[in-house]
């Protein structure tokens, strides 16, 4: 029998996992999904045949798992109002709200209930999202198991051991498909200068990236490895890598993502005052 799933929440990022564990074979009967609204939830039912509900505690009443999946500022009053059904209920908690740590989760919820804390990436709406996890010490092996399995339908997953380290993962993974599409705008601009359309860079930037992504992940060789072959010595890209590094691509990023995982601290502790 396939774990009852609800979503707290029907966005993008809700929608996302939902397909995907039905592409997997998670009965659509077995999830549900919430909002105040039924103008937002009609689309998902229509699209997936999944239950929905405008009544968050009737829709967790029955639930294994519970996936918060509303926007940071309305989670408290939405913890805060399932917090008796979910001390009754005790389902395993999986949070996509960036900047909520899992002491004010478990405050608003009343404490002590099985928590995973998940850093997604806007790339799930694609399936081929990238997420950071992290456990509570009341989540069991199993949930864990479950936890890994709702979030892979979308994308990859890698679990991290203490939840400072999720400011970190926002920093590689959660903030960074901005920096790649920053990247192709770039490339995008340099092109034209070049002398070449608009439209000729950018779809030649992007399926670059793409294959370069796919030849890394399926490769057993390091990037830097797999950068140096492609340079000839003496050759075109040998030049324009040289140029990257001199003027010091490496440091930028660097404090780039420094800068992010420091305003993910930052957000969690301003988010938590609420």
């Amino acid at each position: 029998m396939a774990s009852r799933v609800t979503f707290i929440g029907a966005g993008n990022m809700a929608g996302a996992i939902i397909g995907g564990m039905i592409d997997h074979g998670h009965a659509a009967s077995a999830i549900t999904a919430t909002s105040p609204s039924d103008e937002v939830l009609a689309p998902l039912r229509e699209r997936f045949g999944i239950r929905t509900e405008t009544d968050n505690v009737a829709a967790v009443a029955d639930a294994d798992i519970v996936v918060l999946a509303v926007k940071p500022q309305v989670m408290r009053g939405v913890c805060e109002g399932l917090r008796d059904t979910l001390q009754r209920r005790r389902p395993l908690i999986i949070s996509v709200a960036a900047g909520l740590t899992a002491e004010s989760l478990q405050a608003w919820m009343g404490g002590g209930l099985p928590l995973v804390r998940c850093m997604p990436n806007t790339p799930s709406l694609v399936s081929a999202g990238a997420a950071g996890l992290f456990a509570t010490p009341e989540v069991s092996t199993g949930q864990r198991d479950q936890a890994t399995a709702l979030l892979e339908a979308v994308g990859l997953v890698e679990w991290v051991e203490e939840e400072g380290l999720l400011d970190a993962v926002t920093a590689v993974s959660g903030s960074a498909p901005a920096y790649f599409f920053l990247m192709f705008e770039a490339m995008e601009e340099a092109g034209v200068k070049l002398g070449l359309p608009a439209e000729t860079a950018r779809r030649l930037a992007i399926q670059t990236a793409l294959g370069a992504a796919r030849m890394a992940q399926g490769s057993e060789f390091t990037p830097d490895r797999l950068k140096r072959n492609v340079m000839s010595p003496g050759g075109t890209t040998e030049r324009a890598i040289e140029h990257l590094e001199q003027a010091g691509l490496r440091q930028i990023m660097a404090d780039a993502m420094a800068a992010c995982a420091a305003r993910a601290r930052e957000m969690a502790e301003e988010l938590g005052k609420r």
